[in-house]
């Protein structure tokens, strides 16, 4: 099963495409030849209703390439983005989500063109239109600046560069690779990447998937090249730059695993990092294989409070794994849980969020109560008290309200549909319905409609009326087998119930 896995990773193939030296500075003309006019611009949004400018229209992305020029802690540097594309209709002018950076020039295929910013947006004329179907690709040269961060009323902290005490790690989620590198951001939007990143010799330069080339990059800079193969989604990429071992074993199925920590550090997190092949084991026999060959942990010399299942390498605070073992376990899971649901299988738009959050918590939560944490029931009949006023709060579990995205009801709230669909279906058909999930859609974006049809088509009968009830009722359905179990009532004015310990927000997304 793994051989063929490889075999079908194997086939994917990068388009490499001659580009020219010749490049303007942004907002100028381009200053060869006559610009032709053939073609429409494409949209400057995908139109999410959360995010309605996140990604663009106009063209698909084959294949990102960022080249990082590391300076020092908390220093601007120079850098570049390479951006792979085909023309999904003739386009006159396209755009990129580009934030916060300064921006130096940009070229198409070679070829110098204007380039006016308008907002978060990049708008990109060539100097001669893309013809439908044309492969092409575009360069932005820029100053990159670590100490960028996003913040939104519905996030836990801020977000972009996390500055660290020698470097550097990054947390785009939800919308903030666009701080980082120009691209198309949003979480349907994925492509094969490619990292490469020079640093002084005495830090390490990591990131995301496979280390292909280590080299002298001038006196006293090394320069560190990294390929992503299977297509990642610009809110799961990760990489970072500091002083760390990169400590590397085989797991479960043959699974390469890599972490990368600070040395201070690798005595500490030792303990709870080792479990991991144990994690992997547990979801594998409920899931099916790792969808990935590698995974391991970036232990983030942060006093950031929250985790983050960057692709192939999870970025988890020190503080996570230093103390309690069953608290640590949680973590490890919800992340490397998401590698199945959120990273493999995608959200077609912001509002399927449930799907990625509601998965990775239903599985920490059932792995924590087999291995000493709190019962499952007790833990969804909490949840289950609280979801009228969740509802009313954060929007129901498919359909949240802006800006209240990142909340609990995306959580134990949403873990808790998944719960009611295994008592509604029995376990063997739940287990059946996420075996089909994570197998059909593997490496797609996918969204709550073919969640619900596919759920529908193995357990045999149209669950519609039952998950549309529990995703977009304005009250909380029955419990199936627990007709005890009772929800709090909405009235006006009434401030949310205070959650217990157990079911505050996330220390994981």
């Amino acid at each position: 099963m793994r051989a063929l896995r490889r075999s079908a990773r194997r086939s994917v193939r990068l388009t490499v495409l001659a580009a020219c030296a010749a490049l303007v500075f942004s907002g100028h003309p381009a200053a060869a030849g006559v610009r032709t006019t053939t073609g429409t611009p494409g949209a400057a949004g995908l139109g999410d209703p959360l995010f309605p400018l996140s990604g663009n229209g106009g063209y698909r992305v084959t294949h990102t390439a960022l080249d990082l020029e590391w300076q020092a802690p908390r220093t601007p540097f120079p850098a570049s983005a390479t951006i792979s594309a085909v023309a999904t209709h003739a386009l006159s002018r396209f755009n990129l989500d580009f934030a916060g950076n300064t921006l130096m020039r940009v070229s198409v295929d070679g070829t110098p063109a204007e380039a006016v910013r308008e907002g978060d947006e990049l708008v990109v004329t060539p100097a001669h239109h893309v013809p439908r179907g044309r492969a092409f690709e575009v360069r932005v040269e820029y100053t990159a600046d670590p100490t960028l961060t996003r913040h939104r009323e519905d996030a836990i902290e801020d977000y972009g560069w996390i500055p660290t005490a020698d470097g550097t790690v990054v947390y785009p989620q939800p919308n903030g690779t666009q701080i980082l590198f120009p691209s198309n951001d949003h979480p349907s939007v994925r492509s094969p990447m490619t990292v490469s990143i020079s640093a002084p010799d005495d830090v390490r330069a990591v990131a995301a998937g496979e280390l292909k080339n280590q080299e002298e990059d001038g006196p006293g800079r090394l320069r560190w090249t990294y390929e992503s193969p299977a297509p990642v989604a610009g809110q799961l990429v990760q990489f970072a730059v500091g002083r760390y071992e990169v400590l590397v074993s085989e797991g479960p199925d043959g699974v390469r695993l890599r972490d990368v920590v600070p040395p201070d550090l690798v005595e500490a997190t030792a303990a709870n990092r080792a479990l991991t092949g144990d994690h992997l084991k547990w979801l594998t026999e409920r899931l099916g294989p790792y969808p990935y060959d590698t995974y391991g942990l970036l232990v983030a010399p942060t006093d950031l409070g929250v985790a983050l299942e960057t692709q192939t390498l999870s970025l988890v605070p020190y503080r996570e794994l230093t103390g309690d073992r069953v608290a640590a376990e949680r973590t490890m899971v919800h992340e490397l849980a998401h590698h199945w649901f959120g990273n493999s299988v995608g959200l077609a738009r912001w509002s399927d969020l449930w799907l990625s959050e509601g998965h990775a918590r239903f599985y920490e939560r059932l792995y924590s109560e087999e291995h000493g944490g709190d019962a499952m029931a007790d833990r969804m009949r909490d949840a289950y008290r609280q979801h009228n006023v969740w509802r009313r709060d954060f929007g129901a579990p498919a359909e949240p309200s802006e800006p209240m995205l990142f909340k609990r009801m995306r959580y134990d709230g949403s873990a808790l549909v998944l719960y009611a669909l295994r008592q509604e279906v029995g376990d063997a058909a739940f287990r059946e319905i996420e075996r089909a999930w994570v197998t059909w859609y593997q490496g797609r974006a996918a969204s709550t409609q073919q969640f619900v049809g596919l759920a529908s088509l193995v357990a045999g009968r149209d669950l519609a009326p039952f998950l549309t009830a529990w995703l977009y009722g304005a009250t909380t359905p029955p419990m199936p087998g627990h007709p005890d179990w009772t929800s709090d009532p909405l009235s006006d004015g009434r401030a949310a119930a205070p959650a217990p310990a157990a079911l505050g927000d996330p220390a994981g997304s």
